[in-house]
């Protein structure tokens, strides 16, 4: 668990069990975010690997649209990530 009592996503880049790191993060290019990419941004922050601010900047997000994905993934799981999922979320 997180030090303020949230659950971590740890994501499995390897055989390993490596944790994720900065050269294992989505391009800060990216135009097309699936939830995995969103999940492993999210798990970075977590994970300490980049604070908020510089995953903000490095992807062009807002904080309240990164705050959104983490919201959705303690919620909903990664798969409520998906466009069409939390469209419906906000519409309930």
């Amino acid at each position: 668990m997180a030090r303020d009592g949230r659950n971590i996503i740890h994501l499995v880049k390897d055989s390993n069990g490596r944790p994720i790191r900065m050269v294992d993060l989505p391009p800060p290019s990216l135009k097309r975010w699936v939830p995995q990419r969103k999940a492993e941004v999210v798990a970075a922050v977590r994970e300490g690997v980049l604070t908020l601010e510089q995953a903000c900047a490095r992807y062009a997000l807002s904080i309240e649209e990164f705050l959104s994905w983490e919201e959705t993934i303690d919620h909903y799981g990664v798969t409520g990530l998906r466009v069409t999922d939390i469209q419906h979320h906000r519409h309930h």
